[in-house]
């Protein structure tokens, strides 16, 4: 058990004697995270974070920090660790209340076993300043959005940015960007194009890095509940119902595995149906008046293209997105910027999308023709899972491998039919 106390503030005297880990996150010693950097768009909010959300933004940047710090090869499975996190928070009754559920959500969304030992804090020094500060500056100049939107420098959540903003401009975007070169350089050009063509402004536009430092584990699944985090404590300024939208294609959301080689909680579960029934409890169980919603669940990636609202746009711009699980690895061949590899999944999930829309793919790719020997086994094995999906005759047990669905199964069934036609029939042009 990684027994890990965490502290917002030096006046915090709280120990565990046999802590493997005791991080102050009000010290910059231990934590690179950044929401604080930039005071002036968070000054221009209606109203203060709501507790129960400020709560939630620092459990997501503990548990990222846990998930970062302690090696899955460390345990037997070279998987499943343990944790308990002894974390401060304002409304200790709410979270003593939602703990299971908690638990139970981080457990699914990682694969690892979590607990979680409240107790009860103040406002810190940050906090009461960022508190005052919203309350008595831009009084005329507040930024109150209709809905916020997750925006990661990919294809998908660019689709959503794009059918949002033909219907109602006054939508909050937020990103987040790890330590590398990355998905920064996409955001930024996403961002960029977003504004140009639809007139929008700065302060719409929000994006965040947390990095636990010298972090050795990097499967870190528990990247996108941070993530979302970021988002959601944003929206709770709103102290309104308001929707968040997370794009994303139904195909990658049920994150079911080609092979039996890829089962297991080895690969994202960020916007399953399972975890996000999960969250949303959660947030509802707190208090926080945000609506979760996925518009893209009930189809594939390449259906998402070409149903987007403005298919000029997204045709000459889908070229600027990054879909790719590791754009940075090109730095192992001297590469200047980041690229996509062109054979993980989601990487060939997004290759057969853009040709069922457009018939040609104009998106630069490092191994366009699986000829690297990773490749050549990633082909394989993805061929492998089509031919497995082609000999089914009932996919409503497949679809939920990786979690349970409890609603709409028709519906997941007949997108996971689709997108796997659409995979195949890009696959059947390639040869091995």
């Amino acid at each position: 058990m990684n027994k890990i106390v965490f502290k917002l503030s030096t006046k915090d005297k709280f120990e565990v004697s046999d802590a493997n880990f005791n991080i102050d996150l009000s010290s910059k010693d231990d934590y690179q995270h950044t929401f604080y950097n930039s005071l002036r768009p968070l000054y221009r909010m209606s109203n203060f974070f709501q507790s129960e959300a400020l709560d939630l933004f620092y459990i997501s940047l503990m548990i990222y920090f846990a998930d970062r710090k302690v090696l899955r090869s460390d345990y037997a499975d070279n998987w499943t660790r343990a944790f308990k996190l002894y974390i401060p928070v304002l409304n200790i009754e709410k979270w003593e209340k939602n703990k299971g559920l908690l638990e139970s959500m981080i457990s699914y969304l990682s694969g690892d076993n979590w607990r979680f030992e409240f107790r009860e804090r103040e406002l810190n020094d940050i906090e009461a300043k960022i508190s005052s500060n919203i309350e008595k500056r831009y009084v005329d100049k507040k930024f109150n959005p209709d809905a916020f939107c997750m925006l990661s420098g990919g294809l998908d959540s660019f689709i959503g940015a794009i059918d949002l903003l033909t219907k109602n401009k006054n939508i909050a975007f937020i990103g987040h960007y790890g330590g590398g070169k990355g998905v920064k350089p996409f955001q930024d050009a996403v961002n960029g194009l977003l504004k140009t063509r639809f007139n929008l402004e700065d302060v719409q536009f929000f994006n965040f890095n947390a990095t636990p430092l010298k972090g050795v584990e990097d499967s870190t699944r528990t990247r996108s509940f941070l993530f979302f985090a970021h988002a959601i404590i944003l929206a709770s300024c709103s102290q309104k119902e308001v929707e968040l939208f997370i794009p994303e294609n139904g195909l990658i959301s049920l994150n079911i595995p080609l092979t039996n080689t890829r089962l297991g909680s080895s690969s994202t579960r960020t916007t399953h149906p399972y975890y996000m029934a999960l969250l949303q409890k959660l947030l509802i169980d707190l208090g926080l008046k945000i609506k979760l919603k996925n518009p893209y669940q009930f189809q594939t990636k390449g259906e998402m293209m070409l149903n987007c609202s403005d298919i000029d746009f997204i045709k000459e711009n889908y070229k600027y997105t990054m879909s790719c699980s590791h754009p940075d690895q090109g730095r192992y061949q001297k590469e200047s910027k980041p690229l996509h590899c062109g054979t993980c999944l989601p990487c060939t999930i997004r290759r057969a999308s853009v040709i069922k829309a457009f018939s040609k793919d104009m998106t630069q790719y490092r191994d366009i023709d699986y000829k690297e020997n990773k490749a050549k086994s990633e082909l394989r094995s993805f061929k492998i899972g089509v031919a497995n999906f082609r000999s089914q005759i009932n996919n409503k047990f497949t679809i939920q491998i990786a979690g349970k669905i409890e609603n709409d199964l028709e519906f997941f069934e007949q997108m996971y039919v689709n997108g796997m036609n659409e995979l195949a029939a890009f696959l059947d042009l390639n040869n091995e």
